[in-house]
């Protein structure tokens, strides 16, 4: 019983915690991310609930709980209208040697199941480890609960030594992709300079070096050489928008 009571105040910490973030977030006006943050907290004091026995703390836990999906429901109303309006915007910078950006801790909480259709503007999916983000990428946006069915990437042609390898690359994923139901229509541009991405449930990810933003690992058994989150960051900066209607690039 000990044991039991020592876990359940470790994870009432680990929610108040997160919601004193959310709250840190939400008076910042960092909304979207503050949203992210009510809602895991929520969960965290739900589960607690779900484990308490004595009477007096389930009503204060309760009464806690309303609070904050009070406050999320605010934010959420807020971010709802930002979007229909069409003046949502949210700017991450990335730091130089910062880890945690991974694809889809950058990408995540904007894919859903409405996610059918995904463009990709970067001039540089050329090298192999460029080849291989766009790869990543890729396997982030055919799981659950995306529900993705084609992908167009819009890039430039590498016109020197290392044209065979890029054509040859993407074909090789195109047939991967092919074979999970997806497909992945390329096309090349010699002016293609911008550096976006957008889904068809309308939101819209300009990152300054597009995917191309990790520093190289230091070695094949290096942190971060597998994991995106632990792997260094070239310093870069990440703007969000969200459109009613995603135009095609």
């Amino acid at each position: 019983m000990a044991k039991y009571g020592k876990e359940q105040d470790a994870q009432s910490i680990a929610a108040f915690t997160v919601l004193k973030r959310a709250m840190e977030l939400d008076s910042g006006s960092r909304y979207q991310q503050a949203l992210v943050c009510y809602q895991e907290g929520i969960d965290l004091l739900m589960q607690v609930l779900r484990g308490t026995k004595d009477d007096t703390k389930k009503r204060n836990l309760r009464k806690q709980i309303s609070g904050y999906m009070d406050k999320a429901e605010i934010v959420k109303k807020y971010l709802d209208q930002e979007k229909e309006d069409g003046k949502y915007h949210m700017q991450i910078k990335i730091e130089e040697n910062a880890t945690g950006f991974s694809y889809e801790s950058l990408f995540q909480q904007y894919l859903n199941e409405t996610v059918t259709e995904v463009w990709i503007q970067d001039p540089y999916i050329r090298q192999i480890h460029q080849l291989y983000n766009f790869l990543r990428f890729c396997e982030m946006l055919i799981k659950k609960p995306c529900k993705v069915k084609t992908i167009h990437l819009l890039t430039s042609l590498d016109e020197g030594s290392g044209k065979q390898q890029q054509s040859s690359g993407l074909q090789e994923i195109k047939k991967s992709l092919q074979d999970h139901g997806v497909l992945l229509e390329l096309k090349y541009s010699s002016s293609v300079h911008d550096r976006e991405i957008r889904f068809n449930n309308g939101w819209m990810i300009k990152i300054g070096r597009g995917l191309d933003y990790f520093k190289k690992p230091q070695s094949r058994f290096s942190l971060g050489y597998c994991d995106f989150d632990l792997r260094p960051c070239h310093e870069t900066t990440v703007d969000i928008f969200h459109n009613k209607h995603t135009k095609k690039i």
